[in-house]
């Protein structure tokens, strides 16, 4: 008997004013298995009481030190068998951007990785969050565990992923550096789920809220669904939903198969 999974992922820019704008009603018009929610910007005990009690889903959340900033979250029809919040190193979990949940056929790591733009201090540690996370996965992946791995990655990989990549080769989010350990985790045996059914442009998760730029759809991929390659041939879709509205990102979505 197979059995399916259906996500999604979304990067909510608050979750409190997510829920005024639809957030609840699309969780429970659409039937989604799991859903991972980035950038909550809401600590465990000052979380709306209806985020916590969605008929028919566990919640699971990480919050980040400092108030109204990062927090990410897990809704899910099926519980758990194990949940982590944290890589294990201080400097990345106080910021609330990692929540791990394992589940029988897959290991599921929902992350809100750094932004690098505010200043040179932040993109090293956008780096480093990198680096970290990648020796962390691929111990995983050395033990033979099958992960998906979601959430705002805060980098465009290739100029097709992205509206003006000659404008934006010097800013962060689509830095040589940035690229480069794109290429490096891909190489290290973790699948683009997107790519594996659109090699078009012009498919994007973020636009900026001053230009209007959605409405002109001048935006960059920074919201991605990744599997490590002994997951590759349960993926049945990866969708990108930029018609649902309520946060400068839009879901994106994946269905895997057992």
């Amino acid at each position: 008997m197979s059995c399916r999974y259906n996500l999604i992922s979304w990067n909510v820019n608050g979750l409190r004013a997510a829920i005024k704008k639809g957030f609840l009603e699309l969780l429970l018009g659409q039937k989604f298995d799991i859903v991972c929610i980035q950038e909550t910007k809401v600590s465990p005990d000052k979380l709306p009481r209806e985020a916590k009690n969605i008929p028919g889903y566990y919640n699971y959340f990480v919050s980040a030190e400092k108030n109204g900033y990062s927090g990410v979250g897990i809704f899910s029809k099926k519980k758990p068998l194990n949940i982590e919040t944290g890589m294990g190193i201080r400097k990345f979990d106080r910021e609330g951007r990692f929540l791990r949940a394992d589940y029988e056929d897959f290991i599921l790591m929902n992350i809100y990785f750094p932004n690098g733009k505010a200043s040179q201090e932040r993109l090293e540690y956008k780096m480093d969050f990198y680096e970290a996370f990648l020796d962390y996965a691929n111990t995983l992946k050395a033990e033979g565990k099958k992960l998906v791995i979601c959430g705002d990655v805060n980098t465009a990989h290739k100029e097709i992923d992205l509206a003006r990549p000659k404008q934006n080769e010097m800013i962060s989010g689509f830095l040589p550096e940035e690229r480069a350990w794109m290429d490096k985790f891909i190489a290290a045996g973790y699948i683009d789920t997107f790519r594996m059914f659109n090699s078009e442009g012009g498919n994007y998760t973020w636009w900026s809220m001053r230009t209007d730029s959605r409405k002109r759809n001048v935006g960059w991929r920074l919201d991605y669904f990744f599997v490590s390659e002994n997951l590759q041939d349960n993926v049945k879709s990866s969708s990108i939903y930029s018609d649902i509205m309520g946060s400068d990102h839009c879901p994106i979505g994946l269905e895997l198969e057992f």
